[in-house]
């Protein structure tokens, strides 16, 4: 199969973004999905622990390993080299924060909307997920995921064609682990298996 690489549009008008370059194989479909969750805690609140690194592991089930490679930490053009582990199977790839708007987490205007959008490669699996933060009410945040992912390994092409619901609902399970630490400060790593 031949490779061939397109350039995404533009998200919308932002200093703090970057153009990214989406991988397609021929006669390839890309799986797409979006995800929601309210947070009962102000929009501001919600952006800062999603952006710091030192909460990562507690709510984001399965991490090994999230360290940039170049760049700080949740910043714009940061590259960070990502380890999942899911039972006995380990998942190595690389995320790049392609947006952060706006990129300081501090004393945001009511009418700003908060995006944090990453890619992410690993073998055989493109992906790019784009979260949107907006202010349902003074004291809760909406969070909005839109998530694509390619992938070019014939076992996950299989696996996305026969069970894409497994994506969503994983996705829809890191928001909900989230929302549990934010809100009540529960590490999924207490938790019994």
């Amino acid at each position: 199969m031949k490779r061939k690489s397109t350039t995404s549009p533009q998200l919308g008008p932002s200093t703090s973004q970057t153009q990214y370059v989406v991988p397609q194989l021929e006669g390839e479909r890309a799986m797409k999905y979006s995800n929601s969750i309210e947070i009962d805690l102000p929009r501001e609140k919600v952006a800062q622990l999603l952006a710091d690194p030192e909460h990562i592991p507690k709510w984001l089930r399965g991490v090994v390993l999230h360290e940039p490679v170049s760049g700080i930490h949740g910043q714009l053009g940061t590259k960070s080299r990502v380890v999942m582990q899911s039972g006995k199977r380990t998942m190595e790839c690389t995320e790049t924060i392609t947006r952060r708007d706006p990129a300081d987490l501090h004393e945001i205007p009511e009418e700003i909307v908060v995006h944090f959008d990453r890619e992410i490669v690993g073998a055989g699996m493109w992906s790019v997920v784009r979260d949107r933060l907006t202010e349902a009410d003074p004291e809760t945040t909406l969070w909005e995921q839109e998530s694509e992912y390619r992938f070019s390994n014939l076992l996950m092409r299989l696996v996305a064609r026969l069970m894409p619901s497994t994506f969503h609902k994983q996705s829809q399970q890191h928001m909900e682990d989230f929302k549990a630490f934010a809100e009540r400060g529960k590490d999924v790593r207490e938790e019994n298996d």
